[in-house]
């Protein structure tokens, strides 16, 4: 069985007496008759492998013989000419490993057969209109079907509430893609460190760092990359990355490569000129220690908020050292008047999104524990706004350090560890290269 057929496998004997809808992701348009380049939708993938359009998943645990199946686009010699090869009805069950496939025009013929037999339906409503009246019409059919007996769908379940709990929880594939990205992003990270110098462009660094990782053999970025010289680095999703890189600023730069659609997320600031100033080296020294102590409480029955408060405390005590803040450790984190400087949390979960998909709080509205397997950013920082009531000296200055950290059965496990991040590394390698893509 492969990983994908043990995927659905999973989700069947999760089901119960319930079937599952999953559909592939539409092309979307960019303008006129140009689309976008296509992106999968990642439950969808992570179930099939698929990567193309106009597809429907079936997972139906009652159908002996036919558990899951795979509605799809069938091979077709014209259009395979214009825009590339198909896996097709044959190919779903043979390369697949489908129970059984069908062309997706059947579709709405064939799935009230899948319905029949089944209590609730798992399909997220009001995404797809189209395919909603399908659905709509086909759970209509197999309620008027099994009037004299038999079961049909009383009600309709979000999807996720299966799919994102297994897709939290990584396995030794899907880790092993991981670190292949979070290789693909040190080379684009240590190339762009290598070429920065006064008078770059954001967007050319940007390009130097996005090249390396196609160089690496990543397929994408997993966002657009945020490339923020000087004060555009206290501007927390700054990607317009269109200014000029000055001596004596720090530049940050938050971008990840994407390779076989699983993400990868760093955040890593350095001296425009190869040299952190005092101010500069005090609030670095200051984030970085934060990150490691997040870091630090990452371990299997931990509280998944105890990274955010543990590095919270830090950044707090830190403000205090410099006087950015005065008074009551404990009292400042109380009244959180460490959001002027730090306003966002320290990480979220990822895998095949970036923000990937899973609760990070229990039924009972705790933050729940962290367990083997669970991937998540730990990315603290400190942003200090110009138009804040500090001196000078400290204003525009905006730092993040962050890395991507897998839940081990021990310590922690830093997957993209291997990316420079310590003041001397970063002096060291800052400025050391071409300008040329390395």
């Amino acid at each position: 069985m492969n990983v994908y057929a043990a995927r659905r496998e999973a989700v069947a004997k999760a089901l119960g007496d319930a079937v599952a809808v999953i559909p592939a992701a539409p092309h979307a348009t960019r303008n006129a008759d140009t689309e976008y380049e296509y992106r999968q939708h990642s439950d969808f993938y992570y179930l099939t492998g698929l990567n193309e359009p106009e597809a429907v998943l079936v997972i139906a645990p009652h159908k002996s013989g036919e558990r899951d199946v795979l509605f799809l686009r069938p091979r077709d010699r014209e259009a395979e000419i214009w825009t590339g090869k198909r896996v097709g009805v044959e190919g779903a069950v043979d390369d697949l490993g489908f129970d059984a496939a069908y062309p997706i025009g059947e579709l709405a013929a064939k799935l009230p057969d899948y319905l029949n037999g089944a209590l609730a339906l798992h399909y997220a409503l009001g995404v797809d209109e189209p395919l909603d009246r399908i659905i709509l019409a086909a759970v209509k059919e197999a309620r008027y079907r099994v009037r004299r007996g038999g079961k049909a769908p009383l009600s309709y379940v979000e999807p996720g509430t299966i799919v994102h709990e297994l897709r939290l929880h990584k396995t030794p594939e899907e880790l092993a893609i991981m670190r292949r990205a979070a290789a693909a992003t040190r080379a684009g990270h240590e190339a762009g460190m290598r070429a920065t110098r006064p008078g770059l462009w954001e967007y050319e660094l940007e390009a130097i760092i996005e090249y390396n990782y196609r160089l690496a053999g990543a397929q994408d970025v997993a966002y657009p990359s945020i490339v923020a010289g000087g004060v555009n680095a206290t501007i927390l999703h700054y990607n317009t990355n269109r200014d000029r890189l000055y001596e004596g600023q720090l530049v940050l730069v938050d971008s990840g490569a994407e390779l076989d659609v699983y993400a990868s997320d760093v955040t890593r600031t350095w001296p425009v000129n190869g040299r952190f100033s005092a101010e500069q080296r005090a609030l670095y020294d200051i984030v970085l220690a934060a990150q490691k102590a997040g870091i630090e409480q990452v371990r299997p029955g931990r509280s998944y908020n105890a990274y955010h408060e543990a590095a919270v405390r830090v950044l707090t005590e830190g403000l205090v050292d410099v006087g950015l803040l005065s008074g009551s450790i404990d009292e400042l984190i109380e009244t959180e008047k460490h959001r002027d400087f730090y306003p966002h949390r320290t990480g979220h979960w990822i895998g095949l999104d970036v923000h990937d998909v899973g609760r990070y709080k229990d039924d009972a509205d705790e933050y729940r524990p962290l367990a083997p397997g669970m991937v998540l950013t730990v990315e603290p920082g400190l942003y200090v706004q110009p138009d804040l009531d500090v001196p000078e000296r400290w204003k525009g200055i905006g730092i993040r350090i962050e890395d991507d950290v897998l839940c081990t059965s021990g310590d922690p496990e830093v997957i993209t560890a291997s990316i420079p991040k310590e003041a001397a590394e970063l002096e060291a390698i800052v400025g050391s290269g071409a300008l040329a893509p390395a």
